[in-house]
């Protein structure tokens, strides 16, 4: 989870290092940027356990395969219609917001040092699982070590977040998950 979602957060990594230029010493920079990228993915780090316990739950249940994929089509589309829809909520839609916009989280900044970064970490880390929990919902569609499917989003995410039509890269990627998620239904 950390490789696949931290290079979105590297705009954010890169603010905040400019903003460090010039107040800090090298190593105390260092020190910032490291709980600053820390923070955020302890924020993953839950998620992926949350992820994990909703696995063996469903692994109990019989819904997933030993492989870690959707025992039937109509769970995999349950996942995919999920997702899909999740694209057009205004959580979504802010959360996104708040990603795309990791200046606003730099000039927010409270305090100072290494606890601040800590803190600005986690609050961006939050954001960006408001924005992302449904994507990677998917692994569970696609199989949870496919290669293909973790590269698949991790690449929809860096579009969404970091190129200037993102936003509307969220709106199609939701209309394919939903096209997606009605053919598994009928497959």
């Amino acid at each position: 989870m950390a490789g696949m979602m931290l290079p979105s957060a590297f705009p954010l990594l890169v603010l905040y290092a400019g903003r460090l230029r010039g107040d800090t010493g090298r190593a105390r920079a260092a020190l910032q940027l490291v709980a600053l990228a820390t923070g955020y993915l302890l924020v993953w780090v839950a998620f992926s356990g949350a992820a994990t316990a909703l696995q063996r739950l469903l692994s109990g249940w019989f819904v997933l395969t030993p492989m870690l994929e959707m025992a039937t089509p109509r769970a995999e589309a349950v996942v995919l219609l999920l997702a899909g829809a999740y694209q057009f909520t205004p959580l979504k839609r802010a959360c996104l917001t708040a990603c795309r916009s990791p200046l606003s989280f730099v000039m927010a900044v409270r305090g100072s040092g290494a606890p601040a970064a800590l803190r600005l970490g986690i609050t961006h880390g939050i954001y960006c699982v408001g924005c992302c929990w449904a994507l990677m919902l998917l692994l569970f569609a696609g199989g949870i070590m496919n290669l293909w499917v973790i590269v698949t989003l991790t690449t929809l995410v860096l579009v969404e977040k970091v190129l200037p039509f993102g936003e509307h890269t969220s709106r199609a990627i939701g209309v394919a998950l939903l096209g997606l998620g009605v053919w598994r239904l009928w497959s």
